[in-house]
């Protein structure tokens, strides 16, 4: 945007390229308007009437052609209106925009003025008009509520931009009132007036000049006495003969009756902002403005809503503006034009401004999707906000910085922001009404003083003025008006005005330069402190951009595979509270610009933002050496160069560098452009359509463009030998902007459906590369290992891609919807979808009342789970069950997540959509969800998804209740299936445990409902051996969340009873996640690894009395298996906190510290004797213990070194708390407590050499075992100690009961 060439390609540096006027066209008559809704309700006055571009001067300029039909439409969106001599008639300014294809931007301003109807054809037809009008309404004689409820559908059509017209002034509505009655408009008693409009079409938004150029060009019309020259010499002047400002310097050039000045920022400046900041904070209040700018950030869907195009340009820029060093990359439309309303169902990202109609109520308003938008009432001062998005990083401190500024200015930072800023649509809507009167007439005021101020006040408006200034009790009414908190003009002002009046008679700055300069100095303030955020907070982005391609070919061709940002790390380098805000907003299209710019830049010329940036960066660095770059703390640094930046923008308005050519009397035709009060003159083309052939400046950007016409012939000579490398550079750059702004010109069907077709290839596009994006961050290394980037995703990032998945599912949904219903079009459609099923299922049941009875399990029948049914209703049952949520919105994410977790989202989606005739209701032709190919691909894409585990489900809503299944698997040949006594269990997983459960006799199956215990971890299962079959010899146990479906399997093969196995009546089993049946096809060979298992029969079979089969392991292999199981531990730790999933696999479950401990002891370990009892290392640790508390008392122990004793004594004390502990958890339960609390405590290294040293080895362990190895006891203890510099916790089901 900055430099010359911003919307202009290789413009040569013109101030201004097209000077047009519209209007009404006396040729073609009175044409309704039926684009903009024409409604047959409403007075011919009110009725909207096509314009026409009357002239445009020049025909056209190369660089920058003339998009007649998008001019026509934003000089006038809502076409001509016209008024009658009862009515307002005040000027009115509004500016627009024009992105191009490519992104660049032109700018209008727009001074829009009535004029008397001079044609009596005009006159005439509107007369015909209201006759008609009457005669309708006599013969009818409709209610009035009927006429006003049916002008709401016309929501975006009265009259012109007027932004006060109507509801100024009760006089003036009633008295047009009356004249309605008398028969509206008589053109024998009446003048008509008709709107037209002066533009100025500017390749940068120099807002203040255009508008002081325009005013005084209308006031040069409207004045008693004839301008100085002719019309033609002044337009010529601003179109030829006036230049931009060169990169940091200002430029003063003549208007009619007073000279103009204009500034431009440096190169290392932020680049030119005109519209004024301090206008956006008071309209919306700070903090409002803050949550605004936080949605843009993070690219939601933003419509802006006022009576007033002025305002919406004000606002949509500003925010635009401050969100430099990004750049939005989605549609912007500031002012959406009345025919282009279907564009605010576009699926994508946007920023748009709608203008209000006078009195209409916002809820009346029916926008296609409000799942992801943020809409901004600028008159009410109100905003609505989307569901749970992060707030910007120190927001307190942050706005209390802006206050300041806006203080020293003596803007108050909340004006006039009532607290309604919460995404409540419905928030008092009493208190609204009062409001914009009161700021409308803040208004008239401030437009009095401005008019004033440009000269464009009639003399008795000018008394008026005056007398305020004057009047004494407009001191008592600003007293009173401090108490009730009504906003009327601020008296400041006025005086301001006076002084400064007075002050220019003594040859200071006019009141309006004044104005000018205090604008621009708090414009550039604001915008330096939010500038000074984005280098704070990306201060070190350099070092995680990934360059990793040798050639801009190379990269642009490859540019959708590559990963250019290590996202990963660079959050992990961020403190905590920014993380929420970063992760969403790294993900944004603004941000991979702004790295895919900083790619190019090794290639190409810098982006003039990030050239700006970079050197602010370079800046901080120099001056804050002392900071080391990788410790990022979240303290708030102040911006420090705010007098600097203000100075710089003073000086070049104090000291003007260069001013341009006066207007001078131009070559013309005697008798032409002669003046006539009251009516813009038709001006003379022939000498505004070229312009000088030998001024210094058009000669000096002639042979710049000779030079950059070189340039590009070399480039076009290059890119022809790869037409492949062009096509891979537009669709690099376009990726997600081909519509950045819709065409305005072509309304045909064709070009709306080839717009909707742009639509649903680009939501196609998203959904396959965030589907690519979830598999590959979420499937770790094995997708690393396939070059694929980096590994690690945090749960930040998971939330993070899931929550924008459900953004585009919300934008497919309500893409093309016939009407809206709800706030998420997704939930209502899955409502529309429930009850027509219900209703099915009822008739059904109706016609077949036969009931099936399911049969009963008998008990001894084969024990498994039963299977869960797949239901999309009966997950929506689950969803509408949960009373934390309460919106639709928020149901329709709960819903997603769910689905995504149960691997089922795709196929509920396709059964969704498989109801053909309810999508031909609910949805358009044109939608996504009717064209079949592409929603073929898109749900395909999702399909892919099924192949990783999600739990965004279980990790999100961690507070709603959850039934689980318990199902207890015996070994059938082996045990008595059924015991006599009374077991009981106790699920636990990472966010608590169930408590225990009494199994009920002979039942292995229970049920329970339990807060979400997250993904689990443990069972324990036990009993109390009463009765006479009390032995229970278990396979496994398996638990179901019944919402989620996922499946726990907690393998056991132990028995459970005294005198058998080790003597246990209680074990502690860890579980493992096991894949339902139907997933094994879909997501065989690319799943993620499953949890590690709880220790199952094969391990033990060197041990338990069932021993005999498999081989036992080699020394090598245990020495193996103990440092891996040591390692896992450590990489445990040394992941983010949030990420590390269960300790307690890592310690007991298959192949952890316990698991390998235990093999290493059995090495060599005399177990099983002939015709005697099973021994085990229990007994062996039991024994130890007990020949050293002997020792101690005999004294023995007494010679050994302290520290030594010290851990004699802590393992004697933990076995016998152990032993003494009232579980009864059976020998292979105690020495995995054992080793549990060692390694928690740090004492395992300690405790080994004490066993080794102990006689009672010799008795237990073969010569060749292992723990009779000196080298290898070392080793272990080595290895072992490793785990000291880790918080090792344990799970409360472990280590219950124990009093150390």
């Amino acid at each position: 945007m900055s430099g010359c060439s911003a919307g202009s390609g290789a413009a040569p540096c013109r101030f201004a390229h097209y000077f047009v006027i519209c209007g009404i066209d006396t040729e073609t008559g009175l044409e309704p308007d039926e684009l903009a809704g024409e409604n047959f309700e409403q007075s011919p006055l009110k009725r909207t009437f096509k314009s026409k571009v009357l002239a445009r001067y020049p025909e056209n300029v190369e660089w920058n052609p003339f998009d007649q039909d998008a001019v026509n439409m934003l000089c006038m969106p809502k076409g001509l209106s016209f008024r009658t001599q009862t009515d307002r008639r005040d000027p009115q300014f509004h500016s627009f925009i024009i992105t191009k294809e490519d992104g660049s931007r032109t700018y209008g301003f727009v001074h829009t003025f009535y004029e008397e109807v001079t044609s009596p054809q005009i006159c005439s037809a509107m007369q015909t008009l209201y006759q008609m009008h009457n005669a309708e309404h006599a013969s009818a004689n409709p209610p009035t509520s009927s006429s006003s409820s049916s002008s709401s559908s016309s929501s975006s059509m009265d009259s012109l931009a007027g932004s006060l017209e109507e509801a100024d002034s009760p006089t003036s509505s009633s008295t047009s009132l009356l004249s309605c009655k008398a028969g509206g408009y008589d053109s024998s008693r009446d003048t008509l007036y008709v709107s037209k409009a002066l533009c100025l079409i500017t390749p940068m938004p120099f807002m203040h000049a255009s508008r002081r150029f325009l005013s005084q060009l209308h006031r040069a019309v409207t004045a008693a006495t004839a301008p100085p020259l002719p019309l033609e010499s002044y337009v010529y002047n601003i179109l030829y003969e006036v230049p931009l400002p060169a990169p940091g310097r200002s430029l003063k050039f003549h208007g009619v009756y007073e000279p103009i000045v204009c500034q431009r920022p440096g190169l290392g400046e932020l680049p030119l902002a005109d519209f004024s900041l301090a206008e956006a904070f008071s309209l919306l209040g700070l903090e409002n403005l803050i949550q605004v700018f936080t949605c843009t950030l993070l690219e939601m869907q933003i419509l802006l809503y006022s009576q007033d195009y002025q305002r919406l340009m004000t606002v949509a820029e500003g925010i635009t503006t401050l969100l430099f060093p990004f750049q939005w990359q989605h549609v912007y439309v500031p002012i959406l034009p009345a025919s282009l309303l279907h564009f605010l169902d576009a699926p994508v990202p946007y920023l748009m401004g709608l203008q209000s109609k006078e009195g209409t109520d916002r809820s009346k308003l029916e926008l296609p999707q409000e799942a992801n938008l943020c809409f901004v009432d600028i008159d009410n001062h109100y905003i609505e906000l989307p569901e749970d998005f992060p707030h910007l990083p120190n927001k307190t401190e942050f706005i209390q910085e802006l206050s300041e500024v806006l203080l020293r200015f003596g803007i108050s930072p909340n004006t006039g922001a009532p607290p309604r800023t919460r995404s409540c649509p419905g928030s008092t809507p009493g208190s609204t009404p009062s409001t914009p009167g009161r700021e409308r007439k803040t208004v008239a005021l401030r437009q009095l003083e401005d008019d004033g101020r440009n000269g464009n006040l009639a003399g008795e408006e000018l008394a008026v003025l005056e007398l305020l200034q004057e009047n004494a009790t407009l001191e008592r009414l600003q007293a009173l008006t401090k108490r009730t908190g009504v906003t009327v003009a601020r008296m400041e002002t006025l005086r301001a005005k006076v002084k400064a009046q007075s002050a220019e008679c003594q040859g200071g700055l006019t009141a309006a330069e004044e104005d000018e300069l205090k604008n621009a100095k708090l414009n550039i303030q604001l915008r330096e402190v939010f500038a000074s955020r984005f280098t704070t907070m990306f201060a070190d982005y350099e070092a995680f951009v990934i360059q990793s391609a040798p050639d801009l070919e190379s990269w642009l061709t490859n540019r959708e595979q590559m990963h250019n940002f290590d996202k990963a790390s660079f959050l992990s380098d961020q403190p905590e509270p920014y993380l929420p805000f970063l992760s969403h907003f790294i993900e944004t299209q603004m941000f991979a610009t702004f790295i895919d710019n900083k790619i190019m830049s090794q290639w190409e010329e810098k982006e003039p933002l990030l050239r700006v940036f970079d050197a602010r960066i370079d800046k901080a660095r120099l001056y804050n050496v002392q900071r080391a770059p990788s410790l990022r703390s979240s303290i708030y640094q102040r911006c420090s160069i705010l007098k600097e930046s203000a100075q710089a923008i003073e000086q070049r308005l104090m000291k003007i560098d260069h001013t341009a050519i006066h207007p001078h009397l131009l070559d013309m035709k005697i008798g032409q452009g002669k003046y006539e009060q009251g009516f813009f003159p038709k001006l003379q083309a022939d000498v505004l359509n070229t312009g000088p052939t030998n001024n210094k400046w058009s000669h000096r950007s002639a042979t710049a463009q000779r030079r950059k016409d070189r340039h590009r012939q070399q480039t076009e000579h290059l890119s022809l030998d790869n037409d492949l490398k062009e096509k891979y550079m537009q669709e690099a750059r376009s990726l997600g902007k081909n519509l950045r702004q819709p065409k305005l010109s072509d309304l045909s069907p064709a070009v709306i459906a080839q717009t909707n077709w742009k639509f649903v290839e680009g939501l196609l596009k998203e959904c396959r590369m965030k589907t690519k994006r979830m598999l590959v961050e979420k499937m770790g290394w094995e997708a690393v290992e396939l070059g694929h980037g980096e590994a690690n995703i945090t749960g930040l990032e998971e939330n993070t891609l899931i929550a924008s998945l459900c953004d585009l599912l919300e934008r497919i949904w309500s893409h093309g919807l016939q009407v809206k219903q709800g706030k998420s079009a997704l939930w209502s459609h899955l409502l529309h979808y429930q009850a027509r099923e219900e209703r099915l299922l009822e008739q059904q049941q109706a016609e077949s009342p036969v009931s099936h009875v399911p049969e009963r399990r008998k008990s001894d029948c084969s024990i498994a789970m039963p299977s869960l049914r797949v239901s999309l209703i009966q997950d929506m049952r689950h969803i509408q069950s949960m009373s934390e949520i309460k919106t639709d919105v928020g149901r329709a994410r709960a819903w997603i997540r769910l689905s995504l977790e149960k691997k089922v989202l795709s196929q509920h989606l396709k059964q969704l959509l498989s109801r053909q005739a309810l999508t031909k209701n609910l949805y358009k032709r044109y939608a996504f969800l009717r064209c079949e190919e592409e929603k073929e691909q898109f749900l395909f894409h999702l399909l892919s998804l099924n192949a990783v585990d999600y739990f965004c489900f279980t990790s999100v809503f961690t507070t709603i209740m959850i039934p689980y299944r318990v199902v207890i698997i015996p070994i059938k040949k082996l045990s008595n299936a059924m015991t006599t006594s009374n077991p009981w269990v106790c699920v636990s997983g990472e966010l608590g445990d169930s408590g225990i459960m009494q199994i009920p006799k002979n039942v292995l199956e229970i049920t329970f409902d339990c807060q979400n215990l997250g993904k689990l971890t443990t069972v324990q299962l036990g009993h109390d051996n009463a009765g006479l079959l009390a032995k229970w010899l278990v396979d496994c146990v398996m638990v179901r969340n019944e919402i989620t479906g996922h499946t726990y399997r907690f393998p056991c093969g132990r028995w459970l009873g005294k005198g058998i196995d080790d003597g246990s009546l209680e074990r502690v089993l860890i579980g493992e996640l096991v894949m339902s049946s139907g997933e094994e096809d879909s997501g065989r060979g690319c799943r993620t690894p499953p949890l590690q298992r709880s220790p199952s029969q094969t391990r033990r079979i060197s041990i338990t009395s069932l021993s005999g089969r498999g081989c036992k392991p080699t020394s090598a292999q245990i020495q193996e298996a103990i440092g891996e199981a040591v390692n896992n531990i450590i990489k445990h730790f040394h992941k983010p906190e949030k990420e590390r999933g269960s300790l307690t696999v890592l310690l007991c479950g298959e192949s952890s510290l316990v698991a390998a401990l235990e093999q290493f002891f059995h090495h060599g370990f005399k177990s099983s004797r002939l015709f005697q009892k099973t021994v085990f290392v229990w007994d062996f640790v039991e024994k130890a213990v007990v020949y050293m508390e002997s020792a101690d008392q005999m004294g023995d122990l007494q010679e050994t070194a302290e520290p030594l004793g010290m851990t004699c004594q802590s393992l004697c004390h933990y076995v016998n708390a152990i032993n003494s502990t009232p579980r009864n958890i059976g020998k292979d339960g105690k020495f995995q407590l054992l080793v549990c609390l060692g390694a928690r405590d740090r004492l395992l290294p300690q405790w080994l050499p004490l066993l080794v040293e102990c006689p009672v080895i010799q008795q237990m362990y073969e010569d060749m075992a292992l723990l009779r190895d000196r080298t290898t006891v070392n080793a272990l203890i080595g290895v072992l100690e490793t785990l000291h510099d880790f918080p090792i916790t344990l799970e409360a089901s472990l280590i219950k009961c124990i009093d150390l």
